[in-house]
Protein backbone atom coordinates (compact mmCIF):
# COMPACT_ATOMS: atom_id res chain seq x y z
CA UNK A 1 0.00 0.00 0.00
CA UNK A 2 2.82 2.48 0.87
CA UNK A 3 4.24 1.57 -2.49
CA UNK A 4 0.97 2.48 -4.12
CA UNK A 5 0.74 5.42 -2.51
CA UNK A 6 4.43 6.82 -2.42
CA UNK A 7 3.48 5.88 -6.83
CA UNK A 8 0.80 7.98 -6.88
CA UNK A 9 1.99 11.03 -5.23
CA UNK A 10 5.05 10.96 -7.49
CA UNK A 11 2.70 10.75 -10.64
CA UNK A 12 0.98 13.70 -9.71
CA UNK A 13 4.49 15.79 -8.81
CA UNK A 14 4.93 14.44 -12.83
CA UNK A 15 1.94 15.48 -13.77
CA UNK A 16 2.07 19.24 -12.24
CA UNK A 17 5.59 20.03 -13.40
CA UNK A 18 4.57 18.73 -16.75
CA UNK A 19 2.40 22.49 -16.70
CA UNK A 20 4.50 24.84 -18.55
CA UNK A 21 3.04 27.54 -16.58
CA UNK A 22 3.20 28.33 -12.85
CA UNK A 23 2.44 31.46 -11.38
CA UNK A 24 5.03 33.65 -9.85
CA UNK A 25 4.71 33.13 -6.45
CA UNK A 26 4.54 28.98 -6.58
CA UNK A 27 8.32 29.56 -7.75
CA UNK A 28 10.52 27.58 -5.53
CA UNK A 29 14.16 28.15 -4.77
CA UNK A 30 16.87 25.36 -5.80
CA UNK A 31 20.93 25.33 -5.06
CA UNK A 32 22.71 23.10 -7.94
CA UNK A 33 26.55 22.85 -7.98
CA UNK A 34 28.25 22.22 -10.96
CA UNK A 35 31.94 21.07 -11.14
CA UNK A 36 32.95 20.48 -15.15
CA UNK A 37 33.26 21.17 -18.53
CA UNK A 38 31.33 20.28 -22.09
CA UNK A 39 29.42 17.38 -20.12
CA UNK A 40 27.60 19.93 -18.05
CA UNK A 41 25.94 21.76 -21.20
CA UNK A 42 22.62 20.05 -20.47
CA UNK A 43 22.75 22.24 -17.10
CA UNK A 44 23.43 25.10 -19.12
CA UNK A 45 20.58 24.45 -21.99
CA UNK A 46 18.35 23.73 -18.80
CA UNK A 47 19.26 27.52 -17.64
CA UNK A 48 19.51 29.11 -20.64
CA UNK A 49 16.15 27.97 -22.04
CA UNK A 50 14.15 28.58 -18.63
CA UNK A 51 12.97 24.56 -18.39
CA UNK A 52 12.70 24.87 -14.74
CA UNK A 53 11.81 28.12 -14.16
CA UNK A 54 8.69 27.30 -16.56
CA UNK A 55 8.14 24.38 -13.92
CA UNK A 56 7.78 26.48 -10.81
CA UNK A 57 11.74 26.19 -9.99
CA UNK A 58 14.00 29.08 -9.59
CA UNK A 59 17.44 27.58 -9.89
CA UNK A 60 20.40 28.89 -8.76
CA UNK A 61 23.67 27.43 -10.53
CA UNK A 62 27.16 27.36 -8.18
CA UNK A 63 30.04 26.92 -10.43
CA UNK A 64 32.76 24.72 -8.07
CA UNK A 65 36.17 24.30 -8.45
CA UNK A 66 35.63 20.26 -8.32
CA UNK A 67 33.80 17.63 -7.31
CA UNK A 68 35.10 16.97 -3.85
CA UNK A 69 34.00 20.63 -3.45
CA UNK A 70 30.65 20.16 -4.37
CA UNK A 71 29.74 17.35 -2.02
CA UNK A 72 31.34 19.17 1.03
CA UNK A 73 28.95 21.67 -0.53
CA UNK A 74 25.66 20.15 -0.35
CA UNK A 75 26.68 17.83 2.76
CA UNK A 76 26.72 21.15 4.29
CA UNK A 77 23.13 22.34 2.95
CA UNK A 78 25.07 24.95 0.97
CA UNK A 79 23.16 23.73 -1.79
CA UNK A 80 20.47 21.00 -2.39
CA UNK A 81 21.47 19.24 -5.64
CA UNK A 82 25.10 18.88 -7.83
CA UNK A 83 25.89 17.63 -10.68
CA UNK A 84 29.03 15.13 -10.50
CA UNK A 85 30.10 11.57 -11.04
CA UNK A 86 29.38 8.27 -9.99
CA UNK A 87 32.78 8.49 -7.98
CA UNK A 88 31.84 11.76 -5.97
CA UNK A 89 28.35 9.50 -5.22
CA UNK A 90 30.43 6.33 -3.97
CA UNK A 91 32.90 8.41 -2.33
CA UNK A 92 30.17 10.16 0.33
CA UNK A 93 27.84 7.13 0.21
CA UNK A 94 30.81 4.32 1.75
CA UNK A 95 31.28 7.70 4.43
CA UNK A 96 27.75 7.13 5.23
CA UNK A 97 26.00 10.00 3.45
CA UNK A 98 22.86 9.56 2.58
CA UNK A 99 23.52 10.45 -1.20
CA UNK A 100 21.62 8.93 -3.92
CA UNK A 101 21.59 9.89 -8.43
CA UNK A 102 18.13 10.66 -9.09
CA UNK A 103 19.02 10.72 -13.10
CA UNK A 104 22.41 10.05 -15.11
CA UNK A 105 23.17 12.53 -17.85
CA UNK A 106 26.11 11.32 -19.11
CA UNK A 107 26.79 7.21 -18.56
CA UNK A 108 29.87 6.57 -19.76
CA UNK A 109 33.28 8.49 -19.95
CA UNK A 110 33.06 11.58 -22.22
CA UNK A 111 37.43 11.40 -22.14
CA UNK A 112 40.47 11.20 -24.42
CA UNK A 113 43.54 9.67 -22.66
CA UNK A 114 46.36 11.39 -24.56
CA UNK A 115 50.42 11.33 -24.34
CA UNK A 116 53.32 13.42 -25.19
CA UNK A 117 54.56 12.93 -28.66
CA UNK A 118 57.30 10.53 -27.13
CA UNK A 119 54.79 8.19 -25.99
CA UNK A 120 53.78 5.98 -28.88
CA UNK A 121 51.48 2.93 -27.24
CA UNK A 122 50.01 2.50 -23.70
CA UNK A 123 52.67 0.11 -22.75
CA UNK A 124 55.15 2.70 -22.98
CA UNK A 125 52.92 5.06 -20.08
CA UNK A 126 55.20 2.74 -17.07
CA UNK A 127 57.19 5.21 -15.23
CA UNK A 128 55.82 8.17 -16.54
CA UNK A 129 53.30 10.61 -14.59
CA UNK A 130 49.85 11.47 -15.40
CA UNK A 131 47.60 14.31 -14.32
CA UNK A 132 44.40 15.19 -12.98
CA UNK A 133 42.57 17.77 -11.68
CA UNK A 134 42.59 17.00 -8.14
CA UNK A 135 42.68 13.80 -6.21
CA UNK A 136 39.10 12.39 -5.67
CA UNK A 137 38.09 14.36 -8.86
CA UNK A 138 36.24 12.94 -11.89
CA UNK A 139 39.34 13.14 -13.53
CA UNK A 140 41.40 10.80 -10.87
CA UNK A 141 39.04 8.07 -10.52
CA UNK A 142 38.20 7.85 -14.27
CA UNK A 143 41.78 7.97 -15.03
CA UNK A 144 42.88 5.50 -12.17
CA UNK A 145 40.11 2.92 -13.88
CA UNK A 146 40.83 3.33 -17.42
CA UNK A 147 44.50 2.61 -16.65
CA UNK A 148 43.53 -0.69 -15.04
CA UNK A 149 41.55 -1.80 -17.96
CA UNK A 150 44.53 -1.72 -20.11
CA UNK A 151 46.70 -3.59 -17.17
CA UNK A 152 48.23 -0.60 -15.56
CA UNK A 153 48.48 -0.06 -12.18
CA UNK A 154 47.81 3.38 -11.16
CA UNK A 155 49.31 2.81 -7.90
CA UNK A 156 52.42 1.21 -9.00
CA UNK A 157 53.04 1.46 -12.27
CA UNK A 158 53.08 5.10 -12.98
CA UNK A 159 52.73 8.20 -10.78
CA UNK A 160 49.62 10.42 -10.63
CA UNK A 161 50.19 14.46 -10.33
CA UNK A 162 46.77 17.07 -9.57
CA UNK A 163 47.63 19.90 -11.54
CA UNK A 164 44.23 21.59 -12.26
CA UNK A 165 42.46 22.41 -14.90
CA UNK A 166 43.09 21.42 -18.70
CA UNK A 167 45.02 24.63 -19.31
CA UNK A 168 47.38 23.12 -16.39
CA UNK A 169 47.37 19.77 -18.04
CA UNK A 170 48.32 21.14 -21.51
CA UNK A 171 51.21 23.64 -19.69
CA UNK A 172 52.20 20.36 -17.69
CA UNK A 173 52.88 18.27 -20.34
CA UNK A 174 54.43 21.18 -22.53
CA UNK A 175 56.85 21.18 -19.75
CA UNK A 176 57.57 17.44 -19.05
CA UNK A 177 55.95 17.21 -15.80
CA UNK A 178 53.45 15.24 -16.84
CA UNK A 179 52.96 12.81 -19.65
CA UNK A 180 50.03 11.76 -19.63
CA UNK A 181 45.84 12.73 -19.37
CA UNK A 182 42.66 12.67 -19.94
CA UNK A 183 41.25 15.48 -21.97
CA UNK A 184 37.32 16.56 -22.75
CA UNK A 185 36.40 17.87 -26.43
CA UNK A 186 36.43 20.22 -27.13
CA UNK A 187 40.07 20.97 -26.17
CA UNK A 188 41.18 16.96 -27.89
CA UNK A 189 42.02 19.02 -30.75
CA UNK A 190 43.90 21.65 -29.18
CA UNK A 191 46.40 19.38 -27.38
CA UNK A 192 46.65 17.48 -31.18
CA UNK A 193 48.03 20.42 -32.38
CA UNK A 194 50.48 21.27 -30.15
CA UNK A 195 51.23 17.32 -30.91
CA UNK A 196 49.89 14.95 -27.77
CA UNK A 197 48.39 11.16 -29.38
CA UNK A 198 45.51 9.84 -28.82
CA UNK A 199 46.17 6.49 -26.86
CA UNK A 200 42.44 5.50 -26.12
CA UNK A 201 39.01 6.97 -27.50
CA UNK A 202 37.46 6.11 -23.94
CA UNK A 203 34.54 7.14 -25.22
CA UNK A 204 34.02 4.34 -27.62
CA UNK A 205 34.96 1.61 -25.05
CA UNK A 206 31.05 2.48 -23.73
CA UNK A 207 32.16 1.60 -19.59
CA UNK A 208 29.35 1.98 -17.68
CA UNK A 209 30.23 4.47 -15.71
CA UNK A 210 28.00 7.52 -14.97
CA UNK A 211 30.62 10.65 -15.45
CA UNK A 212 27.70 13.02 -14.64
CA UNK A 213 24.21 12.64 -12.74
CA UNK A 214 21.82 14.65 -10.37
CA UNK A 215 23.12 13.89 -6.88
CA UNK A 216 20.95 14.93 -3.45
CA UNK A 217 20.27 13.76 0.05
CA UNK A 218 17.41 11.09 0.70
CA UNK A 219 16.35 13.15 3.25
CA UNK A 220 16.08 16.06 0.82
CA UNK A 221 13.90 14.02 -1.71
CA UNK A 222 11.28 12.72 1.31
CA UNK A 223 10.60 16.64 2.00
CA UNK A 224 11.39 18.49 -1.75
CA UNK A 225 10.09 15.21 -3.76
CA UNK A 226 8.16 16.91 -6.18
CA UNK A 227 10.86 19.71 -6.96
CA UNK A 228 13.16 16.62 -7.90
CA UNK A 229 10.59 15.31 -10.20
CA UNK A 230 10.41 18.95 -11.98
CA UNK A 231 14.44 18.94 -12.34
CA UNK A 232 14.61 15.31 -13.48
CA UNK A 233 11.80 16.81 -16.13
CA UNK A 234 13.72 19.79 -16.89
CA UNK A 235 17.16 18.31 -17.41
CA UNK A 236 15.71 15.41 -19.58
CA UNK A 237 14.42 17.74 -21.85
CA UNK A 238 17.26 19.94 -21.93
CA UNK A 239 18.79 16.82 -23.54
CA UNK A 240 16.23 16.70 -25.96
CA UNK A 241 16.63 20.41 -26.66
CA UNK A 242 20.63 19.95 -27.22
CA UNK A 243 19.91 16.75 -29.33
CA UNK A 244 17.41 18.54 -31.59
CA UNK A 245 19.06 22.55 -32.16
CA UNK A 246 22.39 21.87 -32.73
CA UNK A 247 23.41 25.72 -34.22
CA UNK A 248 21.79 27.20 -30.87
CA UNK A 249 23.17 24.44 -28.79
CA UNK A 250 26.43 24.86 -30.18
CA UNK A 251 26.56 28.81 -29.23
CA UNK A 252 26.09 27.56 -25.76
CA UNK A 253 29.45 25.49 -25.50
CA UNK A 254 31.35 28.21 -26.84
CA UNK A 255 29.80 30.80 -24.73
CA UNK A 256 30.12 28.87 -21.52
CA UNK A 257 33.21 27.24 -22.95
CA UNK A 258 34.95 30.48 -24.11
CA UNK A 259 35.30 28.31 -27.78
CA UNK A 260 35.05 30.32 -31.06
CA UNK A 261 36.84 27.74 -33.02
CA UNK A 262 34.31 26.31 -35.26
CA UNK A 263 35.90 22.83 -35.75
CA UNK A 264 36.48 22.89 -31.65
CA UNK A 265 32.80 23.89 -31.45
CA UNK A 266 31.52 20.88 -34.00
CA UNK A 267 33.81 18.19 -32.34
CA UNK A 268 32.50 19.15 -28.66
CA UNK A 269 28.79 19.15 -29.58
CA UNK A 270 29.04 15.73 -31.59
CA UNK A 271 31.15 13.75 -28.64
CA UNK A 272 28.69 14.90 -25.76
CA UNK A 273 25.67 14.18 -28.54
CA UNK A 274 27.02 10.43 -29.03
CA UNK A 275 26.57 10.02 -25.37
CA UNK A 276 23.59 11.62 -24.21
CA UNK A 277 20.62 9.45 -23.10
CA UNK A 278 17.23 9.84 -24.29
CA UNK A 279 16.52 8.34 -21.30
CA UNK A 280 18.64 9.54 -18.57
CA UNK A 281 18.40 6.51 -15.70
CA UNK A 282 20.69 6.14 -13.61
CA UNK A 283 21.70 2.10 -13.98
CA UNK A 284 23.58 0.24 -11.20
CA UNK A 285 25.81 -0.75 -13.74
CA UNK A 286 26.72 2.76 -13.86
CA UNK A 287 27.89 2.38 -10.25
CA UNK A 288 29.12 -1.21 -10.33
CA UNK A 289 31.96 0.17 -12.36
CA UNK A 290 33.59 1.85 -9.69
CA UNK A 291 33.10 -0.52 -7.22
CA UNK A 292 34.53 -3.61 -8.68
CA UNK A 293 37.25 -1.80 -9.28
CA UNK A 294 37.69 -0.16 -5.79
CA UNK A 295 36.76 -3.48 -4.21
CA UNK A 296 40.61 -5.13 -3.95
CA UNK A 297 41.33 -2.36 -1.60
CA UNK A 298 38.26 -1.16 0.00
CA UNK A 299 35.94 -4.27 2.03
CA UNK A 300 33.14 -1.44 2.03
CA UNK A 301 33.32 -0.96 -1.51
CA UNK A 302 33.34 -5.09 -1.78
CA UNK A 303 30.35 -5.74 0.37
CA UNK A 304 28.17 -2.74 -0.98
CA UNK A 305 25.06 -2.97 -3.24
CA UNK A 306 25.20 -0.90 -6.20
CA UNK A 307 21.38 -0.84 -6.62
CA UNK A 308 21.08 1.38 -3.12
CA UNK A 309 23.00 4.26 -4.67
CA UNK A 310 20.42 4.84 -7.39
CA UNK A 311 16.78 6.01 -7.56
CA UNK A 312 15.22 4.94 -10.78
CA UNK A 313 11.76 5.76 -9.65
CA UNK A 314 11.74 9.43 -11.59
CA UNK A 315 13.39 8.71 -14.63
CA UNK A 316 11.18 5.45 -14.22
CA UNK A 317 7.91 7.35 -13.99
CA UNK A 318 8.63 10.33 -16.09
CA UNK A 319 9.27 7.66 -19.20
CA UNK A 320 5.53 5.81 -17.82
CA UNK A 321 3.55 9.10 -18.26
CA UNK A 322 5.07 9.29 -21.96
CA UNK A 323 7.22 12.53 -21.32
CA UNK A 324 9.90 11.26 -23.54
CA UNK A 325 8.29 9.78 -26.31
CA UNK A 326 6.21 13.33 -26.49
CA UNK A 327 9.47 14.96 -26.77
CA UNK A 328 11.12 12.81 -29.60
CA UNK A 329 7.59 12.15 -31.02
CA UNK A 330 7.69 8.54 -30.56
Amino acid sequence: MFLQIARALLILSLVSALSPDHPAQSQERLRIAVAGGLSIVPVWVMQEKGLLRKRGVNAELVQIASSPVAIQAMLSGEVESIITSAATLVTARLAGADVVMIMSTTPTFPSTLMAAKSIGEVSQLRGKAGGVNRYGSNTDFGLRLVLRKVGIDPDKDVKLIQVGGTAQMVAAISRGLIQFALFNEPFVRDAEKLGFKTLIDVPAQKIPFHWNGVLTKESLLKARRPVFARLTLALTEAIHVYKTEKEWTKSIIGKYLKVTDPENLERAYNNLYAILPEVPLPTPDGVKTLLDDMAPKNAKAAAANPKDFVDLSFVEEMERSGFIKQLYGK
